[in-house]
């Protein structure tokens, strides 16, 4: 019988392939929720490799049939408010100041922690109704409550370094009850200052997981972010019709990504709305699938 000798280094590299395999089969995933009326639409087009692509959203498909009053209400099927049990409107005492948010879910040993961060104009409580955005934020919600995650919405004074502070000192706060929970912030519209920001932090540069910018806008600073260094997936979903923050100025930006990164692949998908509005990516995004995604990819 012959007999190979396999060098240290083989040792080395079979350990860590193992090490590899077993995070990639112990990853959370979320479990299904209405999968079946949130799927998005059909895809038109893809591109930059699969992480690019185009799919086919129609208002009067996607807003006017989906609600019962356009924009306002959407139709019973698409939310489930049995979650509100797990939901609290919660103040925190920070040393940023204090901060209103509402959480649902779990507050301690949670899984896994999702933010969203709204826009100008908006409030904690666009985050947590159920009602608008097509039932988009009453899957989430429900999703984090049905694997053991937890959802915060909060106020901010502002899109500037205090509301950053304040959104830092929360993610503080809920990391240190959920040691173990990779946590995903997602902003909306002008949220996206703030998404920008926490990258950039030391603190929370280092310790958020992903970013989901909806509608939102973009920062050249964050490719010497120490969020980028440490490869945190980034989602972009953008409507085709954006007259706030233009979708080729966005899509360049997720492309001056890729090709910051050929050597080691960034982690980036873009999903462009076509025919979508400002607002669209909010209403549409596929969160369980966005999230599972992210928690693949997370650092």
């Amino acid at each position: 019988m012959a007999f190979r000798f396999l060098s240290p280094l083989h040792g080395f590299l079979a350990a860590v392939s193992v090490l590899c395999l077993a995070g990639q089969a112990n990853a959370l995933e979320l479990k299904p929720f209405k999968d079946d009326l949130f799927a998005y639409p059909a895809t038109l087009s893809t591109g930059d490799g699969g992480a690019y692509t185009v799919i086919d959203y129609r208002e009067m498909r996607d807003i006017n049939q989906r609600d019962v009053v356009p924009e306002k209400r959407v139709h019973p099927q698409y939310t489930d408010t049995g979650v509100r049990k797990v939901q609290q409107d919660l103040m925190l005492k920070t040393d940023a100041g204090d901060v209103r948010h509402v959480a649902v879910g779990k507050t301690e040993g949670a899984a896994l922690i999702v933010l969203y961060l709204h826009g100008q104009g908006g409030s904690r409580k666009q985050g947590v109704d159920d009602f608008t955005f097509g039932g988009n934020f009453n899957r989430l919600k429900n999703l984090m409550a049905d694997n053991g995650g937890l959802y915060l919405s909060p106020d901010f004074p502002d899109f500037g370094d205090k509301g950053a502070a304040q959104v830092a000192a929360l993610i503080d706060h809920y990391a240190e009850q959920s040691p173990g929970a990779k946590i995903f912030v997602a902003c909306g519209s002008m949220g996206g200052a703030l998404c920008w920001k926490l990258a950039a932090r030391n603190d929370t540069g280092r310790r958020i997981n992903g970013l989901l910018l909806l509608g939102s806008l973009w920062d050249e600073s964050f490719l010497a972010s120490p969020a980028f260094r440490r490869h945190i997936p980034v989602f972009f979903g953008q409507g085709s019709h954006d007259v706030v923050f233009p979708v080729a100025n966005q899509e360049a930006f997720f492309r001056s990504i890729i090709a910051r990164s050929k050597a080691y692949p960034y982690p980036t998908r873009f999903v462009r709305f076509e025919t979508g509005t400002h607002g669209t990516p909010i209403r549409m995004v596929d969160w369980r699938s966005t999230l599972n995604w992210m928690l693949s990819k997370a650092p």
